[in-house]
């Protein structure tokens, strides 16, 4: 069992920037424990007048499209052109099934995980992506609160990871890649409307004019959806982080959007509504918890369960049924 501190020793040693410390309390977030819990929502609720000051980025992309060495070369390019203090975080529901990939991510990104002004953390297997997106919520407020300055949130599963990541981000990425055959087929139309702007990689050597032709068609595209209600029209630009161009490009329309944002109200609004989404989420994940472990749902989940999969007993009147006993 990990060793515990009081909620003063976890905090002043986040807000002075101890990284062991930051780390220890990142995994107090992440533990199911009900005494971790309650001391993390302390520590938490203590750091909080701390947080909030960063840029939140969430990146996503489809397999193949060089996600970690992106993260890698864009990440050291906000701290060493940029002057930035950077943490990347993952949102992995899949891992315990596909083994996931931060992991080799933290040691394919070796360059930016040695340097003192970054913090790679990953995230905790599970099934469950609700918990797997509230701990990254609180470990972006526990960051944040470390002075980390830029926040970037990869997605590493598929399917609703971008929808949990979209909801914790001020600016969301899509990376893409040119030359695969049909783009706009084979992207999910939910995940181009949550863009705020679109990376082609890999936009060196022969790929080069593939990926100009890719832009020219994304961006046309993107003229199609209607304007959002930021007032932003997202943008599309090439990049190759194995020649570190177009880095500077992505990092100017992230720049332009906030302070388009910033003026017109709509970050402020945006943190707000997420803050209250993150708490209905909080609702539903706590409900859900109580229920599953409540000792007479535990003790008749099973035997109910299986009437219902011998059809002896329908779906809703079994629900009706187990919810009655809390």
């Amino acid at each position: 069992m990990a060793k515990r501190f009081s909620t003063d020793t976890y905090v002043n040693g986040i807000l002075s920037g101890d990284r062991v410390m930051l780390s220890r309390a990142i995994t107090l977030v992440e533990s199911k424990l009900a005494t971790d819990q309650e001391l993390a929502q302390q520590v938490i609720n203590a750091v909080l007048p701390h947080a909030g000051n960063s840029v939140r980025i969430g990146i996503t992309g489809v397999p193949g499209v060089g996600k970690s060495t992106f993260i890698e070369s864009f990440g050291s390019y906000l701290i060493i052109e940029q002057g930035k203090k950077l943490a990347v975080l993952a949102i992995d529901p899949t891992s315990q099934r596909s083994g996931g990939s931060i992991l080799g991510d933290k040691t394919r990104m070796e360059e930016l995980s040695m340097n003192p002004q970054a913090y790679i953390r990953p995230s905790p297997a599970g099934k469950s992506l609700g918990g797997v997106a509230k701990s990254t919520r609180e470990t972006i407020i526990l960051c944040e609160a470390a002075g980390f300055d830029t926040i970037i949130v990869e997605t590493v599963g598929v399917g609703q990871s971008e929808t949990a990541v979209h909801a914790m981000v001020d600016f969301f990425l899509l990376l893409m890649l040119a030359g695969a055959g049909d783009e706009l087929q084979g992207i999910k139309r939910g995940i181009m409307e949550m863009a705020d702007a679109i990376a082609i990689t890999k936009a060196d050597g022969s790929n080069t004019g593939k990926a100009t032709a890719a832009k020219a068609e994304y961006q046309s595209a993107l003229h199609l959806y209607p304007l959002g209600t930021s007032g932003w029209l997202p943008q599309v630009s090439t990049c190759s982080a194995l020649k570190n161009t177009g880095l500077d490009t992505i990092w100017q329309t992230i720049a332009d959007y906030l302070k388009l944002t910033q003026d017109n109200g709509f970050f402020e609004k945006k943190r707000r509504d997420q803050n209250l989404q993150w708490m209905y989420e909080a609702i539903r994940q706590g409900l859900e918890d109580n229920f599953y472990s409540h000792q007479q749902v535990k003790e008749q989940l099973q035997s109910i369960a299986d009437e219902v999969k011998d059809g002896q007993k329908s779906a809703f009147a079994a629900a009706a049924e187990l919810l009655r006993l809390v």
